[in-house]
């Protein structure tokens, strides 16, 4: 990332960058200021602080000890001692200013695969005001530079990862750096470990002589606020008076609200990252002029390039991406990072396992499994009970479903969460933005993807604990599978033993027997509609055990797709099904758009079939 040079004309010409010999670096914040400045001597003037401050030679030492800082990154699942480096593994996303449309806002949702990559490109445009990192605080079409930037992002999108590289560019000079002369770092989740009244010179852990440049009006000094939405504050009104001394004892709650509104530091900026269940209130908060900024994950460029950055071998990243691109609703999660991360991770354990991940793709459920369970144990801090959490958002998807909707309003949310605060605060997996109607704002919420809201619709039949009523819910779905094809699909994926087991029920194996008996009477009846050959195959390629749907594809026996067009997905599921039995007696492939390459995808299995069409 480059600073542009625009944005600093408007801001006070800043003075000689200040180094601070400490370099202190707190679990709490992080000075990045450049003062020299002696431990012990606390009885040193102002003056002599600003005369030190052109002593050249603790700049180098002292940047390099904040690079170093920053320059490590811990994955959800690192062991003691094991970092990857940030610039290695940082890949630019897509950020815009514009609030979206409701049917903008659909369309995100609903479209899949390629068609959700063509979404995505188009909020890149000029239409929609991409905007990068080093932006941020750019004028904005009055020439006006944004005294504090929201950075909106829903859980897993890369907030803290951003916040971390813009701290990591800061200290070495590659970002800000003639905008800023400070640059202090909170985190509020560990602000939340906080209940004593201190001071924000405490929070800072810094001198009293250090932080007495915080009062001094000519400097530009930049609060990097992470993690807005994790704080356990209410901000209601209080008693309390706020703090406009950054030296005063005040909750910490108090604090950071005097901050935020500018009564503390009134000339300071800041750059507040926050999920969208959040955004509202911390838009209430600030006082100053704002700049909406809303992360909408990676594009295709981003998802090739974080996979290349991830594998550093060309022809493994290839091959991953190759690999993603065969399941349709696992290319379109991909645009959210840690389904990324995910992704990768499984791709590299394979690997060293000496697995062929050509072979071994794993199912869709099991990477969105990985990808909730990441989120309940790294981003829903103050949770008690995850599965009431997870079943009230099956009640809340499924009712989405049955009435065509993936935008919820807030009587929605209050009919399936019975604690309003599980619903947004301690809720990873909704967003929640507002739409203007031609009078006043309306509260809309959704799940990051329609895949998703498929899924924990899904989840919800292995958790009821009575069997009757699970069954007679089975039933009613299955009656309808024309409408709810990805579900049973999901339903087939989670009902494999090795998925989730801590999740199901005792009814859970009641729903395991009685979809596969109904699978079983679909292909005997030999009454499937051609996509309803696809959607078979789909559902066994998700149940992945090996001895069921050997017994499937016996029955089935003659396989014919004349005239199906078959995706890369189609062909990719295929070949799985293909694979698990000896032999298959017949299968024709006639004007099924079979390409060079989907045919060498089920070149493996063909030697299987007795007679090829």
């Amino acid at each position: 990332m480059t600073q542009g040079g625009e944005s600093q004309k408007h801001l006070e010409a800043p003075l000689p960058k200040i180094i601070l010999s400490t370099g202190v670096t707190t679990t709490i914040g992080t000075w990045n200021v450049r003062t020299m400045f002696e431990a012990g001597k606390n009885t040193i003037s102002n003056k002599e602080l600003w005369e030190r401050t052109s002593q050249k030679p603790a700049d180098e030492e002292i940047l390099q000890r904040l690079c170093s800082t920053y320059e490590n990154v811990r994955e959800y699942n690192s062991l003691a001692g094991e970092n990857v480096l940030l610039a290695e593994r940082y890949t630019e996303l897509l950020i815009v200013e514009t609030h979206r449309k409701q049917r903008e806002k659909e369309e995100e949702i609903r479209c899949r695969g390629e068609d959700h990559q063509k979404v995505l490109k188009t909020r890149a445009s000029e239409a929609y005001k991409r905007i990068t990192v080093d932006q941020l605080f750019k004028p904005d079409d009055r020439r006006k530079v944004p005294k504090a930037v929201i950075l909106q992002g829903h859980s897993g999108y890369g907030k803290s990862f951003t916040a971390q590289k813009i701290m990591y560019d800061w200290a070495s000079e590659k970002v800000f750096k003639d905008l800023f002369d400070l640059v202090l770092h909170l985190k509020c989740k560990e602000l939340n470990e906080i209940s004593e009244a201190c001071s924000l010179v405490d929070l800072l852990r810094v001198t009293n002589e250090t932080a007495e440049v915080l009062r001094d009006s000519k400097m530009n000094v930049l609060f990097l606020i992470d993690g807005f939405d994790e704080l356990k504050s209410s901000f209601e009104k209080t008693s309390t008076v706020p703090p406009k001394d950054p030296f005063r004892e005040a909750p910490v709650e108090a604090i950071l609200g005097a901050l935020l509104k500018g009564l503390l530091l009134p000339k300071c900026f800041l750059l507040v990252t926050t999920r969208s269940t959040a955004s509202d209130k911390l838009s209430d908060l600030l006082s100053d002029s704002q700049r909406f900024t809303d992360i909408l994950g990676f594009t295709e460029e981003g998802v090739n390039e974080y996979f290349q950055r991830f594998f550093k071998e060309e022809l493994l990243a290839k091959k991953a991406v190759d690999c993603v691109r065969t399941n349709e609703t696992l290319y379109t999660a991909c645009f959210i990072p840690v389904i990324c991360w995910i992704t990768c991770t499984v791709f590299r354990e394979q690997e060293q396992e000496g697995t062929d991940i050509t072979k071994e793709l794993e199912t869709t459920t099991s990477i969105f499994v990985h990808f909730v369970s990441t989120l309940l144990k790294h981003h829903c801090q103050g949770l008690s009970q995850p599965e009431t959490l997870l079943r009230s958002l099956g009640q809340l998807a499924e009712r989405g479903l049955q009435e065509h909707k993936v935008l919820f309003d807030e009587m929605s949310l209050s009919e399936a969460f019975p604690d309003p605060s599980q619903a947004t605060k301690y809720n990873p997996f909704l967003c929640k933005f507002l739409l203007k109607s031609p009078v006043e704002q309306e509260r809309m919420y959704s799940f990051m993807h329609l895949s998703f809201q498929e899924f924990f619709a899904a989840c919800q039949y292995l958790m009821l604990e009575n069997e009757e009523e699970a069954l007679d819910k089975l039933r009613e779905l299955l009656g309808n599978v024309e409408h709810f094809k990805a579900v049973v699909q999901f339903l087939f994926g989670l009902s494999n033993r090795g998925i989730y087991p801590h999740l199901k029920k005792q009814s859970w194996a009641s729903i395991q027997a009685y979809l596969q008996e109904w699978l079983l009477s679909v292909l005997k009846k030999h009454s499937m509609h051609q996509d309803g050959m696809l959607h078979i195959l789909h559902c066994l390629y998700e149940l992945h055990e090996e001895e069921f749907v050997r017994e499937a594809m016996g029955v089935w026996g003659e396989m014919e797709f004349d005239r199906i067009p078959l995706t890369r997905t189609d062909c990719w599921v295929l070949l799985y099904c293909l694979q698990c039995c000896l032999t298959i007696k017949s299968l024709k492939l006639t004007n099924c758009n079979i390409t060079a390459e989907k045919l060498r995808m089920l070149q493996p299995a063909l030697i299987r079939c007795k007679e090829l069409g």
